[in-house]
């Protein structure tokens, strides 16, 4: 069975040890969802926001939060990243607006938590410049879509959802 490793022995929360693991190249993919009504995403496709850009700066804030990860989530790992980027899908039928987070390191630890970090930040930023119009906004299925690289090799959330 599978192991806990940010857990010793005693089950006391840990550090991970990675000094004797090898630097590979890494990559990371997490995605989020903000449900909101159809015309609040009509406004911001139309870029009618009084607050500005709202993409332009959920992007930022996103690229931002997985740079401070290691910050914000106890014990991660401070990385290096070699690129963060972070892109948005519209569904205007629906009024979805789905963030997708990528970021890659060449390191001895995964970048799963950075991309999560930096999709729910960018989610959250989103709702923070539209709350004035839609405060009934949801931020949903904030998860791991893929993983590259290390020791475990590749992961992929199956059904691509």
């Amino acid at each position: 069975m599978p192991q806990l490793t940010h857990l010793d022995d005693t089950g006391a929360a840990r550090m991970v040890d990675v000094g004797d693991k090898a630097e590979t190249a890494r990559e990371a993919v997490a995605s989020a969802a903000v449900a909101m009504r159809p015309e609040t995403l009509a406004l911001l496709l139309a870029g009618g926001h009084k607050k500005g850009d709202v993409f332009a700066v959920a992007r930022v804030a996103g690229i931002q939060a997985a740079k401070k990860c290691s910050d914000l989530i106890p014990l991660c790992h401070p990385l290096m990243l070699n690129a963060v980027e972070v892109g948005f899908e519209c569904d205007e039928s629906r009024g979805v607006v789905e963030v997708v987070a990528s970021c890659r390191v060449s390191g001895k630890t995964g970048v799963e938590m950075e991309a999560l970090t930096a999709a729910a930040v960018a989610a959250l930023t989103i709702y923070d410049m539209c709350k004035a119009v839609d405060r009934g906004m949801e931020i949903q299925a904030v998860r791991l879509l893929e993983k590259r690289g290390g020791k475990s090799g590749a992961w992929q959330r199956e059904g691509g959802d």
